[in-house]
């Protein structure tokens, strides 16, 4: 099945209709590493403030309610940030927003390794949320734009290397508190990693100049728009995207030690298939979208993520539920990715709108995601709230062409 790449690159970096865009390869292959580089920077700084969330609970004295509502603030930062970067790009581009993104998140590490009151870490939880929702939806537009000059599917690859920065984040920060690192250490040596890689990305990030231009009819379009059509439809399937990864994060190891009476230090072996299966579904999914398509990497992507969390329910065997979460890790690795992609096709909105809003809906899901399934394990069962993820992935499946065929491009 082909897949085609119509793009709203600017006319000067268009190549010739149906063959790759004209412009220096040189400068292409820099922009596609920076477009790596700041992928795997902002996973590796997300991944790297979990291991220390212990830390800053015991000195700001809350209990897990607590902790749990303050939280929040990492969350409704991401929102501010995310629809304020889109704002941004058009008149700055994505190389400013994301160097200034990344300045505040590196001042915000060291206050959350060393925050002592509740009030404080609210703040720079919030501050922290703000630059990380900014970088999230810069470099979700960089890569759109990358993709689209590089004329054939890169998504993958690119939130592969965000998935590999969560896998060195989390080991690299759990490693040093292990040899006995203080978290103030652990946050220079993080702030350290993510400026000095940040810089070294800067030469390959998109100038005002270079930004993606909105299709020629919505030239005059409102720089924030609600989204709507096309875009409100890939919104929700990145939602329930979310919503299942950060279930198998937050969920799999207690049904797995409640459920399935596994000890608690093996329960945590199913998130770890689930997290390496989707690096490796990431890492070699731009081969399977080119080879079959983006409706078919959504659809079975869907179904494989399914039918892995019906064997976790359905099946007692502990073997049968790390192999079901494993499959599930396939099947949700290039969802996100190729709906990204699909952004950048569709005719319904400015690119850069389209991105940011469908990156706050899917952070709508992480945040929602963790409250729904409590309240319907409360009132039913664990099992009875991961059946129900399962008809979500199923309706993800039904839509995967509705976003990324011809009528989605407006073609």
């Amino acid at each position: 099945m082909p897949v085609e790449y119509g793009g709203y690159l600017p006319d000067d970096r268009r190549g010739p209709p149906g063959g790759p865009p004209s412009g220096p390869s040189g400068g292409l292959r820099r922009r596609q590493v920076a477009t790596r580089l700041v992928f795997l920077v902002v996973g590796f700084a997300l991944a790297a403030w979990g291991p220390l969330v212990p830390f800053a609970r015991a000195r700001a004295g809350l209990s897990s309610g607590g902790l749990g509502l303050l939280l929040l603030c990492l969350g409704l930062g991401s929102v501010v940030g995310m629809p304020l970067a889109a704002r941004l790009l058009a008149r700055v581009g994505c190389r400013r927003v994301l160097l200034v993104a990344c300045a505040l998140l590196c001042l915000m590490l060291p206050g959350l390794a060393l925050a002592s009151t509740a009030a404080t870490l609210a703040a720079c939880l919030l501050l922290f949320g703000a630059a990380m929702g900014a970088m999230d939806c810069v470099i979700n537009v960089q890569a759109v734009a990358v993709e689209h000059e590089s004329a054939r599917p890169m998504m993958s690859g690119f939130h592969g290397m965000f998935s590999v920065g969560t896998l060195l984040g989390a080991a690299g920060a759990s490693g040093g508190l292990g040899l006995g690192l203080s978290p103030a250490a652990i946050s220079a040596a993080v702030v350290a990693c993510v400026g000095g890689t940040t810089a070294l990305a800067a030469g390959g990030l998109l100038g005002p100049q270079d930004a993606i231009s909105p299709p020629p009819r919505q030239a005059g379009a409102r720089r924030l728009v609600l989204p709507h059509g096309v875009v409100l439809l890939a919104g929700a399937m990145c939602c329930v995207a979310f919503l299942v990864e950060g279930a198998v994060l937050d969920w799999s190891a207690v049904f797995l030690s409640t459920a399935r009476h596994l000890p608690p230090a093996r329960a945590g072996a199913g998130y770890v298939a689930f997290c390496a299966m989707m690096v490796a579904g990431r890492l070699s999914g731009d081969a399977i979208v080119r080879r079959m398509g983006d409706a078919w990497v959504i659809g079975m992507g869907a179904a494989c993520a399914a039918t892995g969390l019906a064997l976790v329910v359905m099946v007692a065997a502990p073997w049968v539920a790390f192999g079901g979460l494993a499959l599930m890790g396939a099947g949700c690795a290039n969802i996100v990715p190729v709906l990204y992609g699909a952004m950048g096709r569709q005719r319904v909105m400015p690119v850069a709108a389209a991105v940011s809003g469908v990156t706050i809906m899917g952070y709508a899901g992480i945040l929602i995601g963790p409250a729904l399934i409590g309240m319907v394990a409360q009132y039913s069962s664990l099992s009875v709230a991961f059946m129900m993820l399962a008809a979500l992935l199923a309706l993800v499946g039904m839509g995967a062409r509705a976003v990324t065929g011809p009528r989605a491009r407006g073609s």
